[in-house]
């Protein structure tokens, strides 16, 4: 069971590849970004999961929009072995922070940064939240209040932005 679990994270990982070398370039022309794409199994149903965002927000019309463009495409670039869902939708609010773009894109957000494993630096705490002041050379540096962070962003298991209702 171990060995079919990476086998299938290395298929997706080539899934996501795959489709975002084709794909991304399409969404683009639209005028929004890529947030993120994801290829995923949850229960018994795989799912492709299109992220996208713009300047001016995301609203259902512009997921139906990419949708409709992307589906004929990935028909004919016949990715994904089986059946699958598409889905396109926005980031949200609380958006998940994966990639170095994100980070470079997000500074003056508040974050929320959770870690693998506390820091030698910050005995015994494994979550900071702050605003992000800058990410430069793989480090995240985040300010609540007074407290400045520097973080490693390999040590980082989790982040996402934080809105106050």
């Amino acid at each position: 069971m171990k060995d079919e679990t990476i086998k299938n994270k290395r298929s997706a990982g080539k899934v996501v590849s795959v489709v975002s070398e084709a794909l991304t370039p399409v969404i683009e022309g639209l005028g929004y970004e890529v947030w993120d794409i994801e290829y995923v199994k949850e229960g018994a149903e795989y799912f492709l999961r299109f992220t996208i965002d713009s300047p001016d927000g995301i609203t259902i019309d512009d997921c139906e929009k990419v949708h409709r463009t992307i589906d004929p495409l990935l028909d004919e670039l016949d990715p994904i072995e089986g059946t699958y869902n598409l889905q396109v939708s926005s980031p949200g609010l609380e958006r998940d922070v994966k990639y170095d773009r994100h980070y470079a894109a997000l500074i003056g957000e508040k974050l929320e940064v959770r870690l693998f494993a506390p820091l030698e630096a910050y005995p015994g705490r494994k979550a900071f939240t702050g605003t992000l002041e800058s990410f430069a050379d793989g480090v995240i540096t985040l300010r609540d209040g007074e407290n400045v962070y520097s973080i490693p962003r390999d040590a980082v298991s989790k982040a996402k932005t934080v809105f106050d209702f």
